[in-house]
């Protein structure tokens, strides 16, 4: 009773300093649970958990409140989840509707069902149960590793979808739960595994304007405590090889200017620093305009991402007055052969020009992106890291953060066919970058490689891994090689090279971009592979 009663307490602690908290009667509403499987603090910083908390709430009948895998900062063990905002556990409520952003969440998606004393399996659950539904990027990039937990997965873009799932989720909930299948089933952008295994439709928003992503609760108690967040973008033209993002998000889209200043004065009554998020957000027509105009409204802005060849001096000076502390590019690769394989073809000599661009400016802070492990990567493009950081430090004399993340092959990508990089290679280059870079007072950060193997693995995965996640003990990597074991599969199964004969587990979704296209992209990044083989040494082959 006394760790109960913790735990409700900091529950309350944390609504009390909430600003736009929803508080509904439960009398006559389908109650639908929002559930974000990380911490408070991460969680709150998803722009996806605002806009999906504003699009339930928007209905009378429904009352949807936010639960959390833990509201401490870390992810830990608690007891049972409770909802924040009537602290009821999740078995009193009809829907359960998880969003997903990371495959490593997936664990937590089913501790959080074992804690709560909810069947992990959809065939154990009756119409006695919620109803379990579950969407974001990960999960509609592949669902197969939870097909047999989840009862129905939204697959693309939650303006397109609430709507409808909320005609259906009424009478779903009160009927025979082979039957609540069936009525999910039919509705567009809905895949139901138990049901039918049909490929299914992504749906998204055609319009932005319409139902912008903004920040709906303001709390300190996250990442981007100090600001509120406005999506200005959508999907991302470039088409780099790498990326999910760039695929799942189709087409591009962008949020207008006059919708962008008007959410913009609504933030101006909680918070002075607005956020601008989108897969590049230097990339808006609008960009000069806009920036230009929060700060002559005495707003700070800050971004979530850039790219350098679109990158305006009016941006970084906006920035730059809005005492951002650090700049962030995203090289991703450091030679121009790898840009140019992964199709992120950035100049060394732009990437420079920014670097002096930064110390102009004053920014206490670069950071640059890179991934350790694209495919055909040799010691020599790591070697070419080391120059161009070198290159940049000459240029920039302040605190330079580099992050070289393990790389993990991505559905719907066309290096979904490609093997990925085993995880002693990915940390061999790591290790070998912070001996290298070390003397320049740089700093290197990184994922682990041995994690990301797992995340790979979750990603490329298909149905069987259901029963490995279910039948672990507890979330660490030594567990997770055991109840693969246990259920006849190793990690090597998931993350090796896929021919293009082979039907992939996560056909069963349609992103909207064919096999064909993806293929033909594939295929000339192996040409220019080809063309360097003679220098391929260490390399991960595909």
């Amino acid at each position: 009773m006394g760790t109960a009663y913790r735990y409700v307490a900091r529950i309350k602690r944390l609504l009390d300093q909430e600003e736009g908290v929803i508080h509904k009667d439960w009398g006559g509403r389908l109650p639908l649970a929002l559930v974000y499987p990380n911490t408070y603090y991460t969680g709150m910083s998803s722009l996806a958990v605002h806009a999906l908390y504003r699009l339930f709430n928007q209905s009378r009948d429904v009352v949807c409140e936010r639960v959390f895998h833990s509201v401490e900062t870390r992810v830990q063990e608690e007891g049972l989840p409770l909802s924040l905002e009537s602290q009821r556990p999740l078995a009193d409520f009809s829907v359960i509707a998880f969003t997903v952003s990371y495959e490593l969440d997936y664990f937590h998606v089913v501790d959080i069902l074992r804690r709560s004393g909810i069947p992990l399996f959809a065939a154990q659950r009756d119409e006695t149960w919620p109803l379990i539904l579950a969407g974001g990027p990960a999960v509609s990039a592949n669902p197969e590793p939870l097909a047999d937990i989840i009862d129905a997965f939204a697959i693309g873009e939650a303006e397109a979808l609430v709507a409808p799932l909320l005609e259906v989720l009424p009478e779903a909930c009160r009927t025979a739960r082979l039957q609540a299948w069936r009525m999910l089933a039919h509705l567009p952008g809905v895949y139901v595994p138990m049901y039918d295994n049909a490929p299914v439709r992504r749906v998204w928003q055609r319009d932005l304007d319409v139902s912008p992503a903004t920040t709906q609760i303001y709390t300190r108690h996250t990442e981007f405590g100090d600001r509120g967040l406005i999506e200005i973008g959508r999907g991302c033209w470039r088409g780099c090889r790498f990326c999910l993002a760039g695929f799942v998000y189709r087409p591009t889209r962008h949020l207008s200017l006059e919708v962008v200043l008007s959410l913009a004065h609504t933030i101006q009554k909680y918070r002075d620093k607005v956020g601008l998020v989108s897969a590049a957000v230097s990339d808006h027509p609008q960009i000069d305009p806009m920036v230009t105009e929060l700060r002559r409204m005495g707003l700070k802005v800050a971004v979530s991402s850039l790219r350098v060849d679109s990158l305006s001096e009016t941006l970084v000076r906006a920035l730059a007055e809005s005492d951002t502390q650090t700049l962030t590019i995203a090289p991703e690769a450091g030679s121009p052969r790898l840009r140019g394989l992964i199709n992120k073809p950035q100049d060394d000599a732009r990437l420079l020009e920014v670097a002096s661009l930064a110390a102009r400016y004053n920014f206490p802070q670069l950071k640059m992106y890179f991934m350790i492990g694209h495919p055909s990567e040799v010691e020599t493009d790591v070697e070419a890291i080391v120059d161009l950081v070198a290159a940049v430090r000459a240029r920039f004399p302040r605190q330079i953060v580099i992050n070289a993340t393990p790389y993990v092959p991505k559905p719907h990508t066309p290096f979904q066919w490609a093997a990925m990089t085993p995880a002693d290679v990915l940390a061999e280059r790591i290790a070998y970058l912070e001996r290298r870079l070390q003397p320049l007072r740089v700093t290197v950060r990184s994922d682990s490689p041995a994690w990301a193997e797992v995340e790979g693995a979750l990603a490329r995965g298909d149905r069987r891994l259901g029963t490995v996640l279910v039948n672990m003990e507890r979330t660490s990597l030594s567990e997770w090689k055991r109840s693969l074991k246990r259920a006849g599969l190793s990690a090597a199964e998931y993350l090796r090279a896929r021919s293009y004969e082979e039907v992939l587990p996560w056909s069963v979704v349609d992103l909207g971009v064919t096999r064909a296209f993806l293929e033909r992209e594939m295929r000339r990044a192996q040409a220019t592979m080809a063309q360097m083989a003679s220098q391929e040494v260490g390399g991960c082959p595909l």
